[in-house]
Protein backbone atom coordinates (compact mmCIF):
# COMPACT_ATOMS: atom_id res chain seq x y z
CA UNK A 1 0.00 0.00 0.00
CA UNK A 2 2.79 2.26 1.14
CA UNK A 3 4.60 1.82 -2.70
CA UNK A 4 1.41 1.99 -4.19
CA UNK A 5 0.52 6.01 -2.52
CA UNK A 6 3.98 6.91 -2.58
CA UNK A 7 3.98 5.98 -6.17
CA UNK A 8 0.76 8.22 -6.70
CA UNK A 9 2.82 11.19 -4.84
CA UNK A 10 5.32 10.90 -7.33
CA UNK A 11 2.86 11.51 -10.25
CA UNK A 12 1.08 14.48 -8.55
CA UNK A 13 4.73 16.13 -8.06
CA UNK A 14 6.17 15.53 -11.40
CA UNK A 15 2.37 16.74 -12.99
CA UNK A 16 2.84 20.12 -10.89
CA UNK A 17 6.95 20.68 -11.42
CA UNK A 18 8.16 18.93 -14.68
CA UNK A 19 10.13 21.61 -14.98
CA UNK A 20 11.53 21.43 -11.65
CA UNK A 21 12.77 17.92 -11.57
CA UNK A 22 15.56 16.80 -13.42
CA UNK A 23 15.58 13.45 -12.46
CA UNK A 24 13.76 10.62 -9.89
CA UNK A 25 14.20 7.69 -8.70
CA UNK A 26 12.89 5.15 -6.43
CA UNK A 27 14.83 4.16 -2.97
CA UNK A 28 13.45 1.12 -1.79
CA UNK A 29 9.32 0.84 -1.60
CA UNK A 30 9.04 4.21 0.62
CA UNK A 31 11.13 6.59 -0.82
CA UNK A 32 11.50 9.21 -3.55
CA UNK A 33 15.01 11.07 -4.50
CA UNK A 34 14.17 14.10 -6.82
CA UNK A 35 17.19 15.89 -8.20
CA UNK A 36 16.12 19.34 -8.43
CA UNK A 37 16.86 22.56 -10.44
CA UNK A 38 18.21 25.16 -7.93
CA UNK A 39 15.86 27.74 -8.66
CA UNK A 40 12.52 25.91 -8.42
CA UNK A 41 13.76 24.81 -4.84
CA UNK A 42 11.65 27.23 -2.75
CA UNK A 43 8.39 26.63 -4.45
CA UNK A 44 8.85 23.10 -4.28
CA UNK A 45 9.66 22.77 -0.77
CA UNK A 46 6.60 25.33 0.14
CA UNK A 47 4.36 22.89 -2.04
CA UNK A 48 5.76 19.48 -0.38
CA UNK A 49 5.19 21.04 3.46
CA UNK A 50 1.74 23.19 2.77
CA UNK A 51 0.23 21.26 -0.18
CA UNK A 52 1.34 17.47 0.77
CA UNK A 53 1.53 18.05 4.18
CA UNK A 54 5.48 16.66 4.47
CA UNK A 55 7.14 17.32 7.95
CA UNK A 56 10.59 18.53 7.09
CA UNK A 57 13.15 16.22 8.97
CA UNK A 58 16.91 17.42 8.05
CA UNK A 59 19.87 18.46 5.54
CA UNK A 60 22.71 16.29 4.41
CA UNK A 61 25.79 18.28 2.52
CA UNK A 62 27.86 15.76 0.69
CA UNK A 63 31.08 16.26 -1.19
CA UNK A 64 30.79 14.44 -4.45
CA UNK A 65 33.46 15.98 -6.07
CA UNK A 66 34.87 12.41 -6.57
CA UNK A 67 31.40 10.83 -7.63
CA UNK A 68 30.51 13.90 -10.11
CA UNK A 69 33.20 17.09 -9.56
CA UNK A 70 29.86 18.73 -7.62
CA UNK A 71 28.84 19.18 -4.11
CA UNK A 72 25.56 18.46 -3.20
CA UNK A 73 22.29 18.91 -0.13
CA UNK A 74 19.75 16.78 0.43
CA UNK A 75 16.85 17.72 2.33
CA UNK A 76 14.47 15.59 3.89
CA UNK A 77 10.81 15.32 4.22
CA UNK A 78 8.38 12.80 6.09
CA UNK A 79 5.56 12.08 4.53
CA UNK A 80 3.65 10.52 7.38
CA UNK A 81 -0.21 9.63 5.80
CA UNK A 82 2.36 7.34 3.21
CA UNK A 83 4.68 6.22 5.68
CA UNK A 84 7.40 7.60 3.11
CA UNK A 85 10.17 9.49 3.04
CA UNK A 86 10.98 12.01 -0.40
CA UNK A 87 14.50 13.44 -0.51
CA UNK A 88 15.35 16.39 -2.60
CA UNK A 89 18.92 16.41 -3.82
CA UNK A 90 20.29 20.10 -5.39
CA UNK A 91 23.22 19.99 -6.86
CA UNK A 92 25.87 23.42 -5.65
CA UNK A 93 28.80 23.08 -8.48
CA UNK A 94 32.00 23.61 -7.03
CA UNK A 95 32.74 26.87 -9.07
CA UNK A 96 29.76 28.38 -7.30
CA UNK A 97 29.02 27.23 -3.53
CA UNK A 98 25.74 29.14 -3.19
CA UNK A 99 22.08 27.51 -3.05
CA UNK A 100 19.11 29.07 -1.98
CA UNK A 101 18.26 28.85 1.85
CA UNK A 102 14.83 27.18 2.67
CA UNK A 103 15.10 28.33 5.84
CA UNK A 104 12.52 31.34 5.56
CA UNK A 105 9.83 28.68 4.34
CA UNK A 106 11.03 25.87 7.29
CA UNK A 107 12.90 27.99 10.18
CA UNK A 108 12.98 24.51 11.54
CA UNK A 109 16.25 24.08 8.94
CA UNK A 110 18.04 26.79 9.95
CA UNK A 111 20.57 25.21 12.08
CA UNK A 112 21.04 22.13 9.32
CA UNK A 113 21.64 24.77 6.21
CA UNK A 114 24.10 26.28 9.24
CA UNK A 115 25.87 23.14 9.62
CA UNK A 116 26.29 22.64 6.16
CA UNK A 117 27.81 25.63 5.67
CA UNK A 118 30.35 25.26 8.25
CA UNK A 119 31.34 21.63 7.35
CA UNK A 120 31.27 22.19 3.29
CA UNK A 121 31.29 26.27 2.73
CA UNK A 122 28.28 26.19 0.91
CA UNK A 123 26.15 29.49 1.09
CA UNK A 124 22.85 29.38 1.68
CA UNK A 125 21.27 32.83 -0.04
CA UNK A 126 19.02 34.55 1.86
CA UNK A 127 19.51 32.51 5.28
CA UNK A 128 18.23 34.37 8.14
CA UNK A 129 21.17 34.00 10.29
CA UNK A 130 24.25 32.72 8.64
CA UNK A 131 26.49 32.53 11.86
CA UNK A 132 29.03 29.88 12.45
CA UNK A 133 27.12 26.58 14.39
CA UNK A 134 29.29 23.75 15.10
CA UNK A 135 32.97 24.85 14.46
CA UNK A 136 34.88 27.23 17.10
CA UNK A 137 34.63 31.09 17.09
CA UNK A 138 38.39 30.42 16.06
CA UNK A 139 38.69 27.84 13.73
CA UNK A 140 39.87 29.24 10.17
CA UNK A 141 37.36 30.20 7.80
CA UNK A 142 38.60 28.35 4.57
CA UNK A 143 39.00 25.50 6.02
CA UNK A 144 35.53 22.76 5.65
CA UNK A 145 35.87 19.48 8.00
CA UNK A 146 33.71 17.29 6.44
CA UNK A 147 34.72 18.13 2.61
CA UNK A 148 36.85 14.74 1.43
CA UNK A 149 40.02 16.78 0.39
CA UNK A 150 40.35 17.77 4.48
CA UNK A 151 42.85 15.41 6.23
CA UNK A 152 42.70 14.33 9.62
CA UNK A 153 46.29 15.08 10.54
CA UNK A 154 45.96 18.96 9.60
CA UNK A 155 46.97 21.34 12.05
CA UNK A 156 44.80 24.22 12.27
CA UNK A 157 46.15 27.44 12.66
CA UNK A 158 43.23 29.35 15.18
CA UNK A 159 42.16 32.40 13.22
CA UNK A 160 43.13 35.97 15.26
CA UNK A 161 39.65 37.56 14.58
CA UNK A 162 37.20 35.57 15.84
CA UNK A 163 33.52 36.93 15.76
CA UNK A 164 30.72 37.88 18.67
CA UNK A 165 28.43 35.63 18.21
CA UNK A 166 25.66 36.87 21.05
CA UNK A 167 23.69 40.17 20.63
CA UNK A 168 24.54 42.57 23.29
CA UNK A 169 22.34 43.02 25.93
CA UNK A 170 20.11 45.93 26.01
CA UNK A 171 19.74 48.78 28.41
CA UNK A 172 17.17 47.32 30.38
CA UNK A 173 18.55 44.10 30.42
CA UNK A 174 21.65 41.57 31.97
CA UNK A 175 22.67 38.41 31.13
CA UNK A 176 22.93 35.51 33.16
CA UNK A 177 24.84 32.61 32.33
CA UNK A 178 24.38 29.38 32.35
CA UNK A 179 26.75 26.94 30.83
CA UNK A 180 29.22 25.68 29.53
CA UNK A 181 29.80 24.44 33.63
CA UNK A 182 27.04 24.93 35.69
CA UNK A 183 25.23 22.98 38.40
CA UNK A 184 22.11 22.93 36.36
CA UNK A 185 23.52 21.49 33.45
CA UNK A 186 25.56 17.47 33.32
CA UNK A 187 27.03 18.36 29.75
CA UNK A 188 29.19 21.50 28.35
CA UNK A 189 26.75 23.66 26.78
CA UNK A 190 26.21 27.20 27.10
CA UNK A 191 22.83 28.91 27.07
CA UNK A 192 22.68 33.18 27.62
CA UNK A 193 19.52 34.22 29.24
CA UNK A 194 18.45 37.69 29.22
CA UNK A 195 16.78 39.13 32.26
CA UNK A 196 14.65 41.89 33.08
CA UNK A 197 13.02 43.01 36.18
CA UNK A 198 13.51 39.28 36.97
CA UNK A 199 12.08 37.67 33.83
CA UNK A 200 13.42 36.19 30.60
CA UNK A 201 13.10 38.13 27.62
CA UNK A 202 15.43 36.19 25.47
CA UNK A 203 17.91 33.75 25.43
CA UNK A 204 20.37 32.12 22.69
CA UNK A 205 22.47 28.97 22.69
CA UNK A 206 25.82 27.93 21.70
CA UNK A 207 26.69 24.27 21.99
CA UNK A 208 29.16 21.82 20.11
CA UNK A 209 31.77 22.31 22.96
CA UNK A 210 32.33 19.00 22.88
CA UNK A 211 31.91 17.58 19.03
CA UNK A 212 33.67 14.87 18.11
CA UNK A 213 33.53 14.28 14.50
CA UNK A 214 32.28 10.82 14.48
CA UNK A 215 30.91 11.12 10.82
CA UNK A 216 34.57 12.16 9.35
CA UNK A 217 36.16 9.08 11.20
CA UNK A 218 33.17 6.64 9.76
CA UNK A 219 33.83 7.78 6.43
CA UNK A 220 36.86 6.00 5.07
CA UNK A 221 38.26 4.94 7.97
CA UNK A 222 35.95 2.11 9.30
CA UNK A 223 34.28 -0.57 8.13
CA UNK A 224 30.35 -0.94 7.55
CA UNK A 225 30.38 -3.43 10.21
CA UNK A 226 32.87 -1.55 12.78
CA UNK A 227 30.17 1.49 12.49
CA UNK A 228 27.71 0.09 14.45
CA UNK A 229 29.79 0.27 17.77
CA UNK A 230 30.92 3.88 17.41
CA UNK A 231 27.43 4.61 16.77
CA UNK A 232 26.30 3.52 19.84
CA UNK A 233 28.63 5.73 21.52
CA UNK A 234 27.05 9.00 19.92
CA UNK A 235 25.13 9.05 23.03
CA UNK A 236 25.66 7.30 26.61
CA UNK A 237 21.77 6.54 26.65
CA UNK A 238 20.14 6.24 24.32
CA UNK A 239 23.15 4.57 22.14
CA UNK A 240 21.34 1.73 21.11
CA UNK A 241 18.91 3.83 18.61
CA UNK A 242 21.95 5.03 17.19
CA UNK A 243 23.30 1.75 15.58
CA UNK A 244 19.85 0.41 15.07
CA UNK A 245 19.05 3.69 13.03
CA UNK A 246 22.25 2.75 11.21
CA UNK A 247 21.81 -0.51 10.49
CA UNK A 248 18.09 -0.06 9.26
CA UNK A 249 19.74 2.81 6.31
CA UNK A 250 22.36 0.64 5.43
CA UNK A 251 19.91 -2.57 5.43
CA UNK A 252 17.17 -1.43 3.17
CA UNK A 253 19.71 0.61 0.92
CA UNK A 254 20.95 -3.10 0.14
CA UNK A 255 18.11 -4.73 0.17
CA UNK A 256 19.16 -7.09 3.56
CA UNK A 257 16.33 -9.24 4.57
CA UNK A 258 17.08 -8.98 8.34
CA UNK A 259 15.56 -12.28 10.16
CA UNK A 260 12.28 -11.60 12.03
CA UNK A 261 13.70 -13.12 15.48
CA UNK A 262 16.39 -10.19 15.12
CA UNK A 263 13.68 -7.68 14.31
CA UNK A 264 12.12 -8.54 17.24
CA UNK A 265 15.52 -8.45 20.20
CA UNK A 266 16.10 -4.92 18.88
CA UNK A 267 12.55 -3.80 19.47
CA UNK A 268 12.76 -5.16 22.70
CA UNK A 269 16.12 -3.69 23.73
CA UNK A 270 14.88 -0.43 22.01
CA UNK A 271 12.11 -0.43 24.46
CA UNK A 272 13.97 -0.99 27.18
CA UNK A 273 16.22 1.51 27.00
CA UNK A 274 13.16 4.14 26.33
CA UNK A 275 12.41 2.99 29.71
CA UNK A 276 15.46 3.62 31.38
CA UNK A 277 16.36 6.59 29.56
CA UNK A 278 12.61 7.95 30.77
CA UNK A 279 13.27 6.87 34.37
CA UNK A 280 16.43 9.06 34.19
CA UNK A 281 14.87 12.07 33.35
CA UNK A 282 12.29 11.58 35.72
CA UNK A 283 14.71 11.64 38.31
CA UNK A 284 16.85 14.30 36.75
CA UNK A 285 13.11 16.29 36.70
CA UNK A 286 12.66 15.53 40.48
CA UNK A 287 15.94 16.69 41.52
CA UNK A 288 15.62 19.78 39.68
CA UNK A 289 12.12 20.63 41.06
CA UNK A 290 13.67 19.72 44.89
CA UNK A 291 12.15 16.41 45.39
CA UNK A 292 14.96 13.95 45.95
CA UNK A 293 13.45 11.70 47.29
CA UNK A 294 11.85 11.31 43.71
CA UNK A 295 14.63 11.10 42.18
CA UNK A 296 15.77 8.17 44.32
CA UNK A 297 12.70 6.18 43.78
CA UNK A 298 12.93 6.66 39.81
CA UNK A 299 17.20 5.77 39.55
CA UNK A 300 15.87 2.71 41.99
CA UNK A 301 13.63 1.70 39.37
CA UNK A 302 16.08 2.10 36.42
CA UNK A 303 18.56 0.10 38.48
CA UNK A 304 16.46 -2.88 37.31
CA UNK A 305 16.63 -1.95 33.75
CA UNK A 306 20.40 -1.87 33.62
CA UNK A 307 20.24 -4.93 35.30
CA UNK A 308 18.48 -6.70 32.34
CA UNK A 309 19.98 -5.06 29.63
CA UNK A 310 23.43 -6.87 30.92
CA UNK A 311 21.61 -9.63 31.49
CA UNK A 312 20.94 -10.15 28.17
CA UNK A 313 23.98 -7.85 26.34
CA UNK A 314 26.56 -8.46 28.66
CA UNK A 315 26.79 -4.88 29.34
CA UNK A 316 24.50 -1.79 31.02
CA UNK A 317 24.72 -0.05 28.01
CA UNK A 318 26.97 0.35 24.92
CA UNK A 319 25.34 -3.41 24.20
CA UNK A 320 27.66 -3.92 20.98
CA UNK A 321 24.41 -5.90 20.14
CA UNK A 322 23.54 -4.66 16.38
CA UNK A 323 25.58 -5.52 13.45
CA UNK A 324 24.24 -4.61 9.52
CA UNK A 325 22.29 -7.51 8.79
CA UNK A 326 20.87 -8.83 12.26
CA UNK A 327 22.22 -8.98 15.97
CA UNK A 328 24.86 -10.64 17.70
CA UNK A 329 22.39 -12.16 21.06
CA UNK A 330 19.89 -13.60 21.56
CA UNK A 331 17.02 -13.51 24.71
CA UNK A 332 17.02 -16.61 26.06
CA UNK A 333 14.13 -18.24 28.35
CA UNK A 334 15.66 -17.27 31.49
CA UNK A 335 16.09 -13.47 30.64
CA UNK A 336 12.18 -13.49 28.97
CA UNK A 337 10.94 -14.52 32.48
CA UNK A 338 12.98 -11.57 34.05
CA UNK A 339 12.16 -9.03 31.63
CA UNK A 340 8.15 -10.18 31.99
CA UNK A 341 8.68 -10.09 35.69
CA UNK A 342 10.07 -6.35 35.40
CA UNK A 343 7.66 -5.10 33.22
CA UNK A 344 4.63 -5.80 35.70
CA UNK A 345 6.60 -4.67 39.21
CA UNK A 346 8.00 -1.59 37.12
CA UNK A 347 4.38 -0.23 36.13
CA UNK A 348 3.23 -0.77 39.94
CA UNK A 349 5.62 1.22 41.59
CA UNK A 350 5.73 3.85 39.04
CA UNK A 351 2.18 4.16 39.49
CA UNK A 352 2.88 4.67 43.59
CA UNK A 353 5.12 7.00 42.57
CA UNK A 354 3.51 9.05 39.94
CA UNK A 355 -0.04 9.27 42.56
CA UNK A 356 2.76 10.82 45.02
CA UNK A 357 4.20 13.12 42.19
CA UNK A 358 1.09 14.98 40.78
CA UNK A 359 -0.34 15.44 44.37
CA UNK A 360 2.43 17.29 45.36
CA UNK A 361 1.23 21.60 45.10
CA UNK A 362 4.67 22.23 44.81
CA UNK A 363 5.67 19.97 41.78
CA UNK A 364 2.34 21.24 39.89
CA UNK A 365 3.37 24.67 40.55
CA UNK A 366 6.62 24.53 38.70
CA UNK A 367 5.57 22.18 35.78
CA UNK A 368 1.64 23.17 35.10
CA UNK A 369 1.84 26.50 32.36
CA UNK A 370 5.17 26.73 32.63
CA UNK A 371 7.76 26.86 29.51
CA UNK A 372 4.54 26.25 27.39
CA UNK A 373 5.45 26.24 23.56
CA UNK A 374 2.42 26.13 21.48
CA UNK A 375 1.35 23.77 18.49
CA UNK A 376 2.01 26.04 15.61
CA UNK A 377 5.57 27.51 16.70
CA UNK A 378 6.50 23.54 17.65
CA UNK A 379 5.40 22.88 13.69
CA UNK A 380 7.19 25.98 12.45
CA UNK A 381 10.43 24.76 14.46
CA UNK A 382 9.92 20.87 13.07
CA UNK A 383 10.50 19.46 17.19
CA UNK A 384 10.24 15.99 17.61
CA UNK A 385 9.09 13.47 19.97
CA UNK A 386 7.92 14.00 23.32
CA UNK A 387 8.53 17.48 22.82
CA UNK A 388 6.35 17.63 19.56
CA UNK A 389 3.97 15.05 21.24
CA UNK A 390 2.97 17.31 24.43
CA UNK A 391 2.11 20.19 21.91
CA UNK A 392 -0.43 18.47 20.42
CA UNK A 393 1.68 16.90 17.14
CA UNK A 394 1.17 13.02 16.87
CA UNK A 395 4.34 12.00 15.11
CA UNK A 396 6.24 8.82 15.98
CA UNK A 397 8.60 7.13 13.71
CA UNK A 398 7.37 3.52 15.07
CA UNK A 399 4.27 4.36 13.71
CA UNK A 400 5.04 6.59 10.79
CA UNK A 401 7.54 4.53 9.51
CA UNK A 402 7.40 1.25 11.18
CA UNK A 403 10.66 -1.03 11.47
CA UNK A 404 11.76 -4.05 12.72
CA UNK A 405 8.80 -5.56 15.00
CA UNK A 406 6.49 -2.53 15.19
CA UNK A 407 5.06 -3.77 12.32
CA UNK A 408 3.35 -6.05 13.77
CA UNK A 409 2.77 -4.82 17.06
CA UNK A 410 -0.17 -2.04 18.17
CA UNK A 411 0.48 0.53 21.16
CA UNK A 412 -0.51 3.76 22.53
CA UNK A 413 1.47 6.94 21.06
CA UNK A 414 0.29 9.46 24.24
CA UNK A 415 -0.19 13.11 22.82
CA UNK A 416 -0.87 16.15 24.95
CA UNK A 417 -2.24 19.87 24.32
CA UNK A 418 -0.78 21.75 26.69
CA UNK A 419 2.65 22.26 25.22
CA UNK A 420 4.03 23.03 28.98
CA UNK A 421 6.51 21.25 31.08
CA UNK A 422 3.69 19.46 32.95
CA UNK A 423 2.72 17.69 29.59
CA UNK A 424 6.18 16.51 28.38
CA UNK A 425 6.39 15.03 31.68
CA UNK A 426 3.45 13.34 31.00
CA UNK A 427 4.04 12.09 27.51
CA UNK A 428 7.30 10.21 29.24
CA UNK A 429 5.38 8.64 31.78
CA UNK A 430 2.25 7.10 29.19
CA UNK A 431 5.24 6.04 27.44
CA UNK A 432 7.26 3.90 30.20
CA UNK A 433 3.51 2.10 30.23
CA UNK A 434 2.93 1.67 26.59
CA UNK A 435 7.07 0.44 26.66
CA UNK A 436 6.52 -2.18 28.99
CA UNK A 437 3.25 -3.22 26.84
CA UNK A 438 5.11 -3.52 23.60
CA UNK A 439 7.81 -5.82 25.53
CA UNK A 440 5.45 -8.32 27.07
CA UNK A 441 3.61 -8.44 23.28
CA UNK A 442 6.61 -8.93 21.23
CA UNK A 443 8.28 -11.88 24.25
CA UNK A 444 4.73 -13.16 23.19
CA UNK A 445 5.46 -13.15 19.70
CA UNK A 446 8.60 -13.57 19.44
CA UNK A 447 9.56 -15.86 16.55
CA UNK A 448 12.26 -18.80 16.27
CA UNK A 449 14.98 -18.53 13.79
CA UNK A 450 18.33 -16.87 12.99
CA UNK A 451 19.69 -13.93 14.38
CA UNK A 452 21.76 -12.90 11.35
CA UNK A 453 21.18 -12.46 7.26
CA UNK A 454 22.71 -15.18 5.43
CA UNK A 455 23.90 -12.68 2.42
CA UNK A 456 25.65 -9.50 2.83
CA UNK A 457 26.18 -7.71 -0.10
CA UNK A 458 26.25 -3.37 0.23
CA UNK A 459 26.20 -1.59 -3.41
CA UNK A 460 28.18 1.40 -3.55
CA UNK A 461 26.68 4.68 -4.91
CA UNK A 462 23.32 3.82 -2.89
CA UNK A 463 21.75 7.31 -1.39
CA UNK A 464 18.67 6.04 1.39
CA UNK A 465 17.38 7.25 5.01
CA UNK A 466 16.49 5.59 8.09
CA UNK A 467 14.35 6.95 11.05
CA UNK A 468 14.02 5.68 14.47
CA UNK A 469 12.12 6.77 17.57
CA UNK A 470 14.58 7.30 20.36
CA UNK A 471 13.46 8.10 23.34
CA UNK A 472 13.71 12.00 23.11
CA UNK A 473 12.31 11.74 19.41
CA UNK A 474 12.55 11.34 15.46
CA UNK A 475 16.43 9.82 15.30
CA UNK A 476 17.49 10.26 11.51
CA UNK A 477 20.48 8.72 9.62
CA UNK A 478 21.01 9.65 5.77
CA UNK A 479 23.69 7.57 4.28
CA UNK A 480 25.59 7.09 0.78
CA UNK A 481 26.87 3.80 0.26
CA UNK A 482 30.93 3.37 -0.50
CA UNK A 483 33.20 0.90 -2.03
CA UNK A 484 35.45 -1.60 -0.30
CA UNK A 485 33.18 -1.77 2.32
CA UNK A 486 33.48 1.31 3.61
CA UNK A 487 30.60 4.10 3.70
CA UNK A 488 30.75 7.53 1.70
CA UNK A 489 28.74 9.78 3.70
CA UNK A 490 27.14 8.96 6.98
CA UNK A 491 24.72 12.12 8.53
CA UNK A 492 23.51 11.50 12.16
CA UNK A 493 20.43 14.01 12.97
CA UNK A 494 19.91 13.00 16.74
CA UNK A 495 16.09 14.54 18.67
CA UNK A 496 17.69 16.96 20.26
CA UNK A 497 19.11 18.38 17.27
CA UNK A 498 15.74 19.91 16.50
CA UNK A 499 14.29 20.30 19.81
CA UNK A 500 17.06 22.67 21.22
CA UNK A 501 16.09 25.71 18.85
CA UNK A 502 12.95 25.91 20.65
CA UNK A 503 13.84 26.27 24.10
CA UNK A 504 13.87 30.05 23.80
CA UNK A 505 10.40 30.10 23.00
CA UNK A 506 10.05 28.32 26.24
CA UNK A 507 11.54 30.29 28.22
CA UNK A 508 10.85 33.71 27.45
CA UNK A 509 8.18 35.45 29.84
CA UNK A 510 9.07 32.86 32.33
CA UNK A 511 11.11 33.46 35.20
CA UNK A 512 14.45 32.95 35.58
CA UNK A 513 13.94 30.53 38.87
CA UNK A 514 12.63 28.27 36.12
CA UNK A 515 14.75 28.36 33.49
CA UNK A 516 16.57 25.45 34.55
CA UNK A 517 13.50 23.04 34.21
CA UNK A 518 12.41 24.14 31.03
CA UNK A 519 15.56 23.47 29.67
CA UNK A 520 15.43 20.19 31.14
CA UNK A 521 12.09 19.00 30.23
CA UNK A 522 13.14 18.58 26.71
CA UNK A 523 15.29 15.75 27.87
CA UNK A 524 18.50 17.25 26.09
CA UNK A 525 20.86 15.37 24.89
CA UNK A 526 24.01 17.23 24.20
CA UNK A 527 26.20 14.34 23.44
CA UNK A 528 23.78 13.45 20.50
CA UNK A 529 23.92 16.28 19.41
CA UNK A 530 27.51 17.29 19.21
CA UNK A 531 29.37 14.81 17.31
CA UNK A 532 36.17 18.86 16.27
CA UNK A 533 38.30 16.54 17.02
CA UNK A 534 41.20 15.96 14.37
CA UNK A 535 43.21 12.16 14.57
CA UNK A 536 46.76 11.77 13.81
CA UNK A 537 46.70 9.23 11.68
CA UNK A 538 50.65 8.59 12.55
CA UNK A 539 49.74 8.14 15.89
CA UNK A 540 46.22 6.99 16.01
CA UNK A 541 45.63 9.65 18.69
CA UNK A 542 42.37 11.90 19.18
CA UNK A 543 43.87 15.77 19.02
CA UNK A 544 40.88 18.09 20.49
CA UNK A 545 40.23 21.37 19.49
CA UNK A 546 39.02 23.53 22.29
CA UNK A 547 36.31 25.57 22.27
CA UNK A 548 38.11 29.08 23.26
CA UNK A 549 35.77 31.31 24.60
CA UNK A 550 36.57 35.38 24.08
Amino acid sequence: MAKQNIGKTLEVILENFRDAILKYEMVASNKILLHVDSRHLKNLTEYLLYSLKTRYCTSAGVDERPLSEDFKVYHIFSLDADKAFIILSVRAPSTLLKLPSITPSIPGAEWAEREIRDFFGIEFEGHPNPKRLVLPDDWPADVFPLRKDFKYNLKDVPSKAPKRIFRAPSKSEYVVPIGPYHPALHEPEYFRIYVSKGEIVDAEYRGFGVFRGIEKLAEGKLKYNQIPFIAERICGICGFTHSSCYCQAVETASGIEVPERAQYVRTIMLELERIHSHLLWLGVACHLLGFDTGFMHCWRIRERVMDLCEIITGNRKTYGLNLVGGVRRDINEKAKAKIIKFAENMCKELRELMDVLLSMGEIISRTKEIGVLGKKDARKLCVVGPVARASGIKIDSRVDHPYFAYKELSFNVPVYSEGDVLARLMVRVDEIYASAEIIEHALDKLPKGDLMAEEIDIPANVRDVAATEAPRGENVHFIITGVENRIYRWKVRAPTYNNLPAVPYMLRGESLADAPIIIASIDPCFSCTDRITVIDVETGKFVSNPFKWR
